[in-house]
């Protein structure tokens, strides 16, 4: 039987993550336990898979010290949102999630997304979204992932824009004012939304909504909902390998779900960087 090194996040969701230790050991031959930020010593573990249990922010950690290991990562999605798990069609039942965590054998090579070093897999933004992120922090205890539509409408109503510079390979793609730029690698954020972008391209997707009418934030929120916020007038995207971008920093960005300030970043992809279990 496989040994397993597991990355636990008891801050995600409602708290699942204490209990997935105790189910994992009842299915595996060997099962090594971790600290969310001890990813290096997981991955000199000798593991043969890496195991996280946690939320979308918890996910680029794991990613990060499967990728250095050169072995496989296994989601147990006990965040709120669960982007990261949707987008690959991961299961997010509890059991489900520790039973392919510890059997499952087909798997998918990924990229691997970073800003300044920090590691992602769905997407950063800055503008609206960081500022959702925060009206709804509040609300998730309650309303669970309803809590990031709250969140976005209440940022809708109030939020100023925010004054950025994106280039994207060293190409300028935009400045000016905009309610949101996003730098994607699955592109799913929020709970529920996304932007096009494809985790096996080895690029970067880049989308900028242009600060025009406040009156097309519903559109746009919808565009997003839907996947094709990109057709939309006053929104433009790029892929590339590197992007650099510069804001007024005042909102910081929204990682992966985590809120992280700074305003002059760059972003790289390792493409194929690591593999994930998915069947």
């Amino acid at each position: 039987m496989e040994t397993l090194a597991l990355l636990a996040n008891p801050d995600s969701g409602s708290g699942e993550a204490k209990a997935v230790e105790s189910m994992l050991r009842d299915r595996v031959g060997r099962l090594e336990t971790f600290a969310l930020d001890q990813g290096d010593r997981a991955a000199a573990s000798g593991c043969e898979r890496i195991v996280v249990a946690g939320g979308d922010g918890s996910v680029g950690c794991g990613a990060s010290a499967a990728a250095r290991a050169g072995v496989p990562l296994a989601l147990i999605a006990v965040g709120t949102a669960n982007d990261f798990a949707r987008a690959l069609e991961l299961p997010e039942d509890v059991e489900e999630a520790v039973e392919l965590a510890a059997a499952g054998r087909r798997t998918k090579r990924l990229d691997l997304a970073r800003m300044d070093g920090r590691p992602f897999v769905n997407a950063a933004s800055a503008g609206l979204s960081p500022i959702a992120a925060r009206k709804a922090d509040g609300l998730k205890s309650t309303l669970g992932p309803l809590a990031y539509t709250v969140g976005a409408l209440r940022a809708g109503l109030g939020a100023d824009p925010v004054s950025c510079r994106v280039s994207c390979d060293g190409e300028l793609l935009f400045a000016g004012r905009a309610w949101q730029l996003t730098v994607a690698c699955t592109g799913a954020f929020g709970g529920g939304s996304e932007v096009d972008a494809d985790p096996h391209d080895g690029l970067l997707d880049t989308v900028v909504i242009e600060a025009r009418s406040r009156a097309r934030l519903v559109a746009h929120a919808y565009g997003m909902r839907a996947g094709r916020v990109e057709d939309q007038r006053g929104v433009l995207d790029r892929t590339a390998r590197r992007v650099e971008v510069h804001t007024d920093g005042s909102t910081g960005f929204n990682v992966d779900g985590e809120i992280i300030e700074g305003d002059d970043v760059e972003f790289t992809i390792e493409p194929g960087a690591f593999e994930v279990v998915v069947g």
